[in-house]
């Protein structure tokens, strides 16, 4: 099996258009069509987990975070992220990064931290907005279910991740006049045709749009295609960041930090002041959620679960919601084991390791 063979599938999984603007997804370091031997799976890529990776024969890393965010223009070892680049080089090691993609996908990183809290009726805490596009395109009635197939197949008419080979078509007429050194599949030059056609309409993403226009070309009988592409503003429901959901039955604050605390392997769980209300209604935001405050406060959430939270920043809270920073390590550690799920069920029989290295960057004195 190739390298490639394992991103595209995680591309299936994540798409790397959802990743947001600020991050560097994707294969960072490696030939996509080199062999692959086993998988290393890592939240963070430091020297040491190319260390490991080495020792256990791994020649792909698939990391949560990125090992390099902006450009290096220079490769002298002279800090922990160019020693790490060299070091996967020097030993043929391929880099992958599934970042902001997978945070922003049902069933991804918030999915697993809600899960691991028992969360019920879980739903994107804050979905995302202008990432559906639409085709219209006009087809003669003897070729609308050849066009309409290969636009199904080019990926086109998924509607959340329940629904596909949705389209919505209109009958009607198109009329046109062929002239010059065209060549009409219907017609005559010089006279007006009129022909029987259905108006069809499909969503798509981004990402797919020049296969979704090449299956309609291909499959179009008219030299010349008229159809139309559509931003559309539509909330994906499915799509976004963060995750809230509801408690199985209410519990008092202390009650849910101490479970919080042993659901999720933490040490230390900096919090603002409790407001003596029941807790029912829960907001998780893996690494730094801040941006998310004021969306878990409108949701009606009760604690907001995230990270990095800097000292003014938790007076926002406004004794409106308690928010639990729990560190960005501790609130992503189970991305690991999320991705060895993802993948080793998509390829039961492959090697697919995690990492024992311990990439928190911070330690607690206790």
């Amino acid at each position: 099996m190739k390298i490639k063979e394992i991103t595209a599938y995680l591309e299936r999984i994540a798409p790397l258009d959802l990743q947001e603007s600020y991050d560097n997804c994707g294969l960072i370091v490696g030939d996509p069509d080199q062999e692959l031997s086993k998988i290393l799976i890592s939240l963070d890529c430091t020297e040491e987990v190319v260390d490991d990776a080495i020792a256990k024969g791994c020649n792909l890393i698939v990391s949560h975070h990125p090992i390099v965010f902006k450009g290096l223009k220079k490769f002298n070892g002279n800090n922990y992220v160019e020693r790490t680049v060299i070091k996967a080089i020097q030993h043929d090691i391929a880099l992958y990064a599934i970042h902001t993609n997978l945070d922003n996908i049902t069933g991804g990183v918030n999915s697993k931290i809600a899960s691991l809290l028992n969360l019920q009726n879980q739903a994107i805490l804050e979905p995302k907005s202008n990432l559906l596009y639409k085709l219209v395109v006009y087809v003669p009635r003897s070729h609308v279910e050849l066009v309409r197939e290969a636009l199904f197949d080019a990926g086109a008419g998924k509607v959340g991740t329940k629904y596909d080979q949705c389209s919505f078509n209109t009958a009607g007429y198109g009329t046109f006049r062929p002239h010059g050194e065209a060549q009409p599949t219907i017609g005559e030059i010089g006279l007006q045709e009129r022909v029987e056609e259905t108006r069809i309409e499909v969503v798509y993403t981004k990402a797919i749009e020049r296969k979704v226009l090449l299956a309609m070309y291909e499959s179009h009988p008219y030299e010349e295609v008229a159809y139309d592409t559509l931003k559309l503003e539509n909330k994906n429901q499915e799509v976004g960041a963060g995750v809230i959901g509801n408690l199985e039955s209410p519990m008092s604050e202390q009650d849910f930090l101490a479970y919080l605390k042993n659901n999720l392997n933490l040490q230390v769980i900096r919090h603002t002041a409790l407001q003596g209300r029941p807790v029912s209604r829960v907001a998780v935001c893996g690494g730094a959620g801040g941006f998310l405050l004021n969306t878990a406060k409108r949701s009606g959430a009760d604690f907001f679960v995230t990270a990095d939270y800097k000292y003014h920043e938790f007076f926002d809270a406004e004794n409106q919601i308690v928010i639990a920073d729990i560190g960005h390590y501790e609130s992503e550690q189970f991305t690991q084991e999320l991705l060895f799920d993802i993948i080793t069920e998509k390829f039961p029989n492959f090697a697919v390791l995690i990492t024992e290295v311990d990439t928190n960057p911070i330690k607690h004195y206790c």
